[in-house]
């Protein structure tokens, strides 16, 4: 800490909502007193990315040119990534690890606190959207995951939900500690409401289940718009839609502007640890209509409309109704815009600034060797 400020090293990516986690906790933690190093795997960040990123004070972005976890063809990719993290670490002599991937601690010894956050993994993702067991070229991948989140010092969980179903995954010892995701509003409702319905996220994701809205878009009275890429790094891509209007990958004003007119907003996602898409809708007024999964009804039972996840004439319902009474959409708006007040950046933030005190490292501890004795205790 040789300016005073303790540092934190976090793993993210450029691809989904990891980017938009580690930035936003990035720039609490700035106002706490931290530093932070990003060392971003996969795919470089765009332009836009870097710029968001070069306006974080005390954040520094490294690509590391390693792959991601999800998309590494083998563990010895991940165990060798996971090195040159441990590596990266020493040289610039970090206090505390954030590891946005666990599988990255699976084979590695690193000289100071390992936090692993859980944002999703393969067995939890298979168990919620497939049948039977996983295919030869992804069966390796809980084991490693599993090595991960058992060499960490702690374990965080985006919510109960998932924390549950991580423990089951992996049958961990104890729960991973909850913190919730948080976000900044992107928009102020406009004065008027526009009649359309509105979808974000991977929509190439099979989890995502983009088919079901694509059939209620064809049964809906209003357009119904989803914004996302179409094409996954992976190699995977969404279905052509009969219905649905992709506006295709867009930037955060973009997606600011449509969520400003507060359209009704649905996922009918199978599988989600959190959803920021979800937050990011809710924060600006939009009513809710979501698939009926754990993870949903703990965040948003009583602020959302629930339907089952591959009901296409169940969304399509929910949604003309909403529409047609306007009552009843500024009601549901009402309500998810207060339930997206307890998720905010500044929650989240203190919630990982107080795992990281727990292993000895805040503004106010004296020196790494804290963090060491820290760890030998936990």
């Amino acid at each position: 800490m040789s300016d005073g400020r303790p540092h934190l090293l976090m793993t993210t990516d450029a691809v989904g909502g990891v980017w938009q986690y580690s930035t936003d906790l990035a720039r609490e933690l700035a106002r706490q007193g931290w530093r932070t190093t990003l060392a971003v795997l996969g795919p470089a960040p765009g332009r836009s990315q870097r710029e968001g990123a070069a306006s974080i004070p005390g954040l520094t972005l490294l690509d590391t040119a390693m792959p991601l976890d999800w998309m590494a063809h083998d563990s010895g990719a991940i165990a060798r990534a996971g090195r040159a993290i441990a590596a990266l670490a020493r040289n610039l002599h970090a206090d505390v690890i954030h590891l946005n991937s666990p599988a990255l601690a699976a084979e590695v010894t690193f000289d100071v606190p390992v936090v692993a956050v859980t944002h999703s993994c393969t067995a939890t993702w298979w168990a919620a959207t497939q049948a039977g067991p996983l295919p030869d070229e992804l069966a390796w991948r809980p084991a490693i995951a599993a090595a991960g989140l058992a060499a960490a010092d702690r374990v965080i969980a985006p919510s109960a939900s998932f924390a549950a179903a991580t423990q089951r995954a992996y049958r961990l010892p104890q729960r991973p500690i909850v913190v919730h995701n948080g976000r900044a509003p992107l928009t102020r409702p406009s004065a008027a409401m526009h009649d359309f319905c509105f979808t974000a996220g991977r929509l190439w994701d099979k989890a995502k289940n983009i088919t079901t809205l694509d059939r209620a878009a064809g049964r809906l009275t209003v357009p119904f718009r989803a914004a996302g890429s179409l094409h996954g790094p992976n190699g995977e891509a969404a279905p052509p839609f009969e219905h649905l209007h992709s506006l295709g990958s867009v930037s955060e004003a973009e997606i600011a502007r449509w969520l400003a007119s507060r359209p009704v907003f649905l996922s009918a996602t199978h599988y989600e640890p959190f959803g920021l898409a979800v937050l990011e809708a809710a924060a600006a007024g939009c009513p809710l209509i979501l698939s009926d999964i754990p993870t949903f009804r703990e965040l948003w039972d009583g602020a959302a409309t629930f339907v089952a996840a591959n009901d296409a004439t169940g969304f399509a319902a929910a949604a003309d109704a909403i529409v047609g009474d306007t009552g009843l959409r500024m009601a549901l708006g009402e309500a998810a815009q207060q339930r997206a007040a307890r998720y905010t950046p500044a929650a989240m933030a203190a919630g990982m600034a107080t795992i990281y005190a727990g292993l000895g490292i805040s503004p106010r501890s004296s020196a790494p060797a804290t963090a060491r004795a820290g760890r030998a205790a936990a």
